[in-house]
């Protein structure tokens, strides 16, 4: 684990962290990374970066104001967006930005939100959730800024989310 070091996103990042997703089939543009370090210079977010052995691993945020209704009823920070690349998976680089990603919440909440997707393509976050203590925050499913309900019908992707709560 000393191999692996976690820390705040920086200005050199956006282009190197979209390279290396586009390396392995997934688009992710450096747009998206130039809005995340905006918002960190804004205070609205933390994005943390892994590295190991000096190269990009993985990344994930903590969003001190969700857009999730009931977190933000509740002023529960929200972990979002958290992503390993493939080739560094299940070498303790997502448990230690989800301890730092705590960490950093526990300075300010008693209390960590996420959500994460229901289809099996998210099988190892949502074991790695519960793993954690992460329980659901017991308001069902949620999709397009609405909680589904018995009887509606629904097309399966990324925006079909459950919300779990932590106490820390």
């Amino acid at each position: 684990m000393t191999e692996i070091t976690i820390r705040m996103l920086n200005e050199s990042d956006p282009e190197v962290i979209s390279k290396a997703f586009h390396l392995q089939g997934w688009e992710k543009p450096i747009d998206l990374f130039l809005k995340y370090l905006e918002e960190q210079n804004k205070e609205q977010r933390v994005t943390l970066v892994a590295e190991f052995k000096g190269d990009f691993a993985g990344y994930v945020n903590v969003m001190w104001q969700s857009d999730y209704p009931y977190f933000k009823e509740h002023l529960i920070p929200e972990i979002q967006d958290f992503n390993v690349l493939i080739k560094h998976r299940r070498c303790g680089i997502g448990t230690l930005l989800m301890d730092r990603s705590e960490e950093i919440i526990r300075e300010r909440s008693e209390v960590s939100g996420l959500g994460v997707g229901i289809y099996s393509d998210y099988g190892a976050a949502q074991s790695l959730y519960v793993n954690r203590g992460y329980v659901p925050d017991g308001k069902g499913i949620f999709k397009n800024d609405e909680y589904l309900q018995y009887g509606q019908q629904v097309v399966i992707d990324h925006d079909l989310n459950l919300f779990f709560v932590k106490q820390l």
